[in-house]
């Protein structure tokens, strides 16, 4: 089991925000499938995923994805997903 927290940050204040459970296992290869299930329940559309994302979701337990990630213009400044998985 493993949880992902996303934030909408507008500034420095979180507008919105969700707690992702899964019951299975974690696989690097699936992160878009959890991107885009997290996307869905904040209803924003899902950015696009480089390498460099799921890298930096696995090595450092947190990835941002800024309004040049997305292909329409966000209504927001960053998207932050972190693993709060203990």
């Amino acid at each position: 089991m493993f949880r992902i927290w996303g934030k909408i940050i507008v500034g420095e204040k979180i507008i919105k925000q969700v707690v992702y459970e899964n019951d299975e296992k974690y696989v690097h290869s699936h992160f878009f499938n959890y991107l885009a299930d997290v996307c869905e329940e904040l209803d924003i559309p899902t950015p696009i995923l480089m390498k460099t994302h799921i890298i930096n979701f696995a090595k450092f337990r947190t990835v941002r994805f800024l309004p040049r990630d997305f292909a329409e213009k966000p209504e927001f400044d960053k998207l932050v997903l972190d693993n709060i998985t203990i």
